[in-house]
């Protein structure tokens, strides 16, 4: 899942939903970082919700749609394409607008900019001028990440020509999700609860 999903699924607590965000931007043990605990837990939460992701059957099934050469990447182009059918239907999904929720998550990574790293920093300023992550309702929107992406990879890659090829397979893909989402939101639920457990 992508940056929209990461942040609902860490759930109300600020900095759970920082470690949501900080997840594809640090790497190595959470603990060995500088950061408060609710925000390593966050990002023990992003990078649980990624296995799950990778082995739930909807989304196995779902990264076979996709042909060559497209399917090598079908992970990236899932984790774009679905974050685009969460913001097509945000309030369903979370029971918040997602005019509302965009700021605020922007606000939150304003309020500890101190603890970004500097990729962050850097996605931030993006996320500010193209109105992220609301702006992921929009096709063109994941176009233009894709076309990101597709540069920064250092081998030759069709990232940048996929947009043409979710959109074709937007039913499938949307069906997919909506039979997707619910599991995984009801497995967020479960780990956040785990996680507020006192030790024994």
């Amino acid at each position: 899942m992508n940056h929209l999903a990461h942040a609902l699924l860490a759930g109300d607590d600020e900095l759970m939903r920082l470690g949501g965000m900080l997840g594809d931007f640090v790497h190595g043990p959470p603990e060995a970082l500088a950061l408060p605990e609710r925000a390593i837990e966050g990002i023990r939460l992003h990078r649980a919700i990624d296995v799950y992701t990778d082995s739930h059957p909807e989304v196995v099934a779902a990264r076979g749609l996709f042909e060559p050469p497209f399917r090598r990447y079908a992970g990236i182009l899932l984790d774009m394409w679905f974050d685009h059918c969460l913001a097509r239907d945000f309030l369903r999904w979370s029971g918040q607008p997602l005019h509302l929720f965009s700021p605020a998550l922007r606000d939150t990574l304003y309020r500890h900019e101190k603890l970004l790293p500097p990729d962050l920093k850097r996605f931030l300023i993006y996320m500010e001028s193209h109105g992220l992550p609301a702006g992921y309702a929009e096709p063109a929107a994941i176009g233009r990440s894709l076309a990101g992406i597709s540069r920064r990879l250092k081998r030759e890659n069709p990232l940048g020509a996929a947009l043409p090829v979710l959109e074709a397979l937007r039913e499938p893909l949307q069906l997919r999700f909506e039979a997707f989402f619910p599991h995984l939101q009801g497995f967020a639920r479960e780990w956040r609860g785990e996680a507020r457990k006192p030790a024994t």
